[in-house]
């Protein structure tokens, strides 16, 4: 059975990925080789099923020969010449393509001279079956190397691993949106990156700064770029502020309307407004912040409502 599981290894070598893009050729290949496989399978039980059962019958029939020969009784040989006789088309050809046994009374013929204690070998060509298979493996093999090789049909290995190279860099940006959006007030990091902050900017502008000023200033919220903070500063302080708000005093909760990643990039850019000194700044309100980690607090996001 080694050429069929080899043959089954040709045909899902170059199978492309379910996700992976593909030329209809290629699709259309792909599904006659699958096709293919299915049907030798179907074969190749078949051909074991009725290799059973003829292995079964000339069990059940040397076992009968032997119980008799132990009691004396000689069985008629007509039996077996009726059956020769009445063997039908199809069973000739498996026995002749498939089977070709060697007959137990023609053994002798095949018979080596060397014995190993005692033990004789025979000189058995290789199955039919499996000969076969190995005929039409090398077929295969052909028509594979000429479709993906010379063809110039079916994707080469090189392709196939830009392709596999773009899927997988999809998925990471797409793994990696999943984790944007699963930040929280404890988990929330500062980010740094120009595009994070432009994005934060526009946030600000469309949403914010109706209360807190253009540049931060303040206006009915407080100023943002001082280092007096009402509800703590540090972008835990301000990420938390910007998601659940302070109803009390008028600023709505964000995190209904802003997802957790637009709200850390708006956190992280009001973080930089600190000393940027606008004209009309508002009066400080609250107390001066002192971040445990300095570092962090020029790069932490934070929000509106200060």
């Amino acid at each position: 059975m080694v050429p069929a599981a080899l043959l089954t290894g040709i045909a899902f070598s170059q199978a492309p990925a379910a996700s992976a893009p593909a030329s209809a050729a290629s699709a259309e290949f792909s599904n006659i080789m699958t096709a293919g496989i299915g049907i030798v399978a179907i074969i190749l039980l078949a051909a074991a099923l009725l290799t059973i059962g003829r292995a079964n019958r000339m069990l059940a029939r040397r076992l009968l020969q032997l119980e008799a020969a132990k009691r004396g009784i000689e069985l008629p040989e007509e039996v077996e010449k009726v059956e020769l006789e009445q063997e039908d088309f199809f069973t000739r050809m498996r026995k002749r393509y498939w089977e070709d046994p060697i007959p137990i009374e023609k053994e002798g013929d095949i018979l080596l001279e060397h014995a190993h204690d005692g033990i004789r070998e025979l000189d058995n060509r290789l199955p039919p079956w499996w000969v076969n298979m190995f005929v039409v493996t090398i077929i295969w093999a052909g028509g594979y190397m000429y479709y993906y090789h010379f063809g110039g049909n079916g994707p080469s290995s090189s392709e196939e691993y830009k392709t596999e190279m773009e899927i997988a860099k999809k998925q990471k940006a797409m793994a990696l949106a999943g984790k944007a959006e699963a930040v929280n007030e404890e988990s929330v990091t500062a980010l740094t990156d120009a595009a994070a902050l432009a994005e934060g900017e526009a946030t600000f502008r469309s949403v914010c700064a109706a209360c807190h000023g253009q540049k931060g200033e303040g206006g009915v919220g407080p100023n943002m770029t001082d280092e007096y903070w009402i509800h703590g500063g540090g972008i835990k302080n301000v990420f938390r502020t910007i998601k659940y708000g302070v109803p009390e005093k008028g600023m709505i909760a964000w995190q209904s309307q802003l997802k957790p990643s637009d709200m850390q990039k708006v956190a992280s850019y009001i973080l930089t407004l600190k000393g940027t000194n606008p004209p009309n700044a508002k009066a400080q309100q609250g107390e001066i912040w002192k971040d445990e980690n300095p570092a962090a607090t020029a790069t932490t996001p934070a929000t509106s409502g200060k």
